[in-house]
């Protein structure tokens, strides 16, 4: 069984804060992954009201994803199974989503695993190293057409750098 992992498809990534025309281009192909998966789980970026005086917050001074506010909801026309699980993540990378994979794939619960989201150069492909170095034996994938970059060019340098270690790329 494969489960899909949904990295931060939310309304300051898609159209808010910090959102792009490729970021709202994929979520039709979101959707679709989400409606044929085995089991789903969504990932939320998540900040406090604090955020301009943490270190990402002075590095990108753009205030996003606040717990709490229309912009920390995953997107606007995103499907959202109701029995998928949902982690919170403070930072790009989730140790409790790798402890998850772990578990599920020691229990057999999982065979696989696919990522798609946001943004491929920053949460999805740091996720995605995660999974591998929690379960390296596991297939982790990444589908190419329903992730976006912060840039075009940013998307396709972390597809690349996903294929070095040994993630697949879907296209």
């Amino acid at each position: 069984m494969t489960l899909l992992i949904v990295i931060d498809m939310q309304n300051d990534f898609v159209t808010g804060a910090l959102g792009t025309a490729e970021a709202q281009a994929i979520v039709p192909h979101v959707n679709a992954k989400i409606a044929a998966a085995d089991a789903v789980v969504y990932t939320l970026d998540t900040h406090g009201e604090d955020y301009l005086a943490t270190q990402e917050g002075k590095r990108l001074p753009v205030p996003h994803c606040i717990r709490g506010t229309w912009g920390h909801a995953l997107a606007d026309g995103l499907t959202v199974r109701a029995e998928a699980g949902r982690i919170e993540k403070p930072t790009f990378g989730s140790t409790a989503l790798g402890e998850l994979v772990r578990s599920r794939f020691a229990a057999g619960e999982i065979d696989r695993v696919e990522l798609v989201g946001l943004c491929t150069d920053i949460c999805v492909i740091s996720n995605a190293l995660l999974c591998k170095a929690f379960c390296p034996e596991l297939p982790v994938s990444v589908d190419a057409a329903c992730c976006a970059g912060v840039t075009p060019e940013n998307h396709r340098n972390a597809l690349s750098a996903m294929q070095c270690c040994q993630i697949d790329v879907l296209n």
